[in-house]
């Protein structure tokens, strides 16, 4: 799915822009989730477990979103850096089309300038405009306070949680608690 361009100002009075990333955007994406990656926990991987992932890996995986009418990514440039990506995923079985997943990781440089509040209202403007789509669901993992006062903020709320779902490389273990916005 390709999402429209959209331009908007970040709270340092820079401006910033949303739109689906393209195939030219493939290095950067991913330097950008590596660098993610390695600036926090509470990502699903480390950074060396994007080594061997290709620039043409990349570019299809860019070309297969674009082209899912099921999956939109929204890509945030910042001075013509990429700062930050969402996305989301419709469900398609019968039984679970009123249903959303949805993600966002910064760069840490960019946290606290609303970006993930712009990014939310539109993955929120995306799922309204599919129709159906009762309920927009999350993952986070402990800890990540930051990520929890926004998704609390953009009315998202905790409905279970899943125990020691987490080992970090020293071996500590965390929850993943899920959450649930509601349409």
């Amino acid at each position: 799915m390709i999402f429209r361009e959209t331009a908007f100002q970040l709270k340092d009075g820079r401006r910033a822009l949303l739109r689906s990333p393209l195939e030219s955007d493939a290095a950067e994406m991913l330097a950008y989730i590596v660098r993610a990656s390695g600036e926090t926990d509470f990502l699903m991987k480390y950074p060396e477990e994007w080594d061997g992932f290709s620039l043409e890996q990349e570019k299809a995986f860019i070309r297969g979103l674009r082209e899912d009418p099921d999956r939109c990514m929204i890509a945030c440039f910042a001075d013509g850096r990429l700062a930050g990506t969402c996305h989301i995923s419709f469900r398609t079985v019968l039984k679970e089309r009123h249903r959303a997943e949805v993600g966002i990781a910064l760069l840490r440089e960019f946290w606290d300038l609303g970006i993930g509040t712009n990014m939310f209202l539109e993955l929120f403007r995306i799922a309204e405009e599919r129709g159906g789509i009762r309920q927009i669901e999350l993952n986070f993992i402990e800890g990540n306070e930051r990520g929890r006062r926004l998704y609390e903020k953009m009315g998202f709320r905790i409905t279970g949680v899943t125990p020691d779902a987490i080992q970090l490389k020293d071996g500590s273990l965390l929850n993943e608690y899920m959450m649930i916005k509601r349409l």
